[in-house]
């Protein structure tokens, strides 16, 4: 399994290894996006092995018995635990009264950790990290991003509008739902959660996901383990399908959701939340960042 990169059309970078695939944009000056090219490359190989070796952590429940607290170094390598790693680990270290590992956050963190040593390498004025939806983003002065949000992969098309200027804190958008690459406890379509960074917005959107729940019997449901033997969820019983629910009941999974995400937004742990089920949409907080496609 080797790390390949490439670039594609619109000058973008392409770098794949794993199940990391990575599409990375930049703009600056023509040098400075080499140069940060070039930086993000040559870090990339390591990303993967430093995460496979670090596993049996990384699937490990965040708890109060965790064996390591964010609060430790972030940047001297001790311990051998990757800088991936530990976005990760304090990614979801503020939702550790529940059940999360730190695998929730994985694919955000490595879009922030390629993002950092872009920005580190050159100068630029917007550079993004998108790792499988999973974007993390740097704005420089009138720089503006702007991103799609698909609510529904079984009916894809774009159901709202992100645009992010550089003064609006958000460094990372996500997106979570029992119909996405990842498993999930709850019942969304998708949940994108905007933060300050990738991996925190990646854990909060898995929060907010699983929390957009109801007990229904068109609900199916099957052990983590069952459908993916190397889940870190276990023996929890993840959503495999979703059958129509009745407008009481579909309000009521989104009311759980909206709730759950309005304390993590008075945590200033997000800056805005987007939810999505069979058809109805909320938005919680930055009603300026997100808007309706219509």
């Amino acid at each position: 399994m080797t790390a390949t990169a490439r670039l594609i059309s619109g000058n973008r970078l392409h770098l794949q290894h794993g199940p990391i695939d990575l599409i990375i944009g930049a703009d600056g000056a023509t040098g400075e996006v080499e140069c940060a090219y070039r930086a993000a490359w040559a870090a990339f190989p390591a990303i993967l092995p430093a995460l496979v070796a670090q596993l049996p952590l990384l699937r490990t429940p965040v708890a109060g018995d965790f064996p390591l607290s964010p609060r430790l170094p972030q940047r001297d390598g001790s311990e051998g635990i990757s800088l991936v790693a530990r976005r990760m680990i304090s990614a979801v270290w503020p939702y550790r009264d529940r059940f999360i590992t730190p695998m929730a956050a994985v694919a955000g963190s490595v879009a922030d950790e390629v993002l950092g040593i872009m920005c580190r390498a050159a100068a630029l004025d917007r550079a993004y990290v998108n790792n499988g939806g999973d974007i993390a983003i740097y704005l420089a002065g009138t720089a503006t991003f702007t991103a799609g949000i698909v609510g529904d992969l079984s009916a894809p098309g774009i159901d709202a509008r992100i645009v992010i200027r550089a003064n609006d804190t958000v460094g990372g958008i996500a997106t979570s739902g029992w119909r996405g690459r990842s498993q999930s406890l709850g019942i969304a379509d998708a949940v994108t959660a905007l933060a300050r960074t990738a991996a925190e917005a990646d854990a909060a959107a898995t929060i907010i996901a699983n929390a957009v729940n109801v007990n229904d019997p068109s609900i199916q449901r099957l052990p983590a383990h069952a459908v993916k033997h190397d889940s870190d969820l276990g023996d929890l019983l993840v959503t495999v399908g979703v059958g129509q629910l009745s407008d009481e009941q579909r309000s009521r999974a989104i009311s759980n959701g909206v709730a759950c995400a309005r304390e993590i937004l008075s945590k200033n742990l997000i800056v805005a939340a987007y939810i999505q089920l069979q058809g109805e949409m909320v938005v919680v907080g930055g009603n300026a960042l997100i808007a309706s496609a219509a």
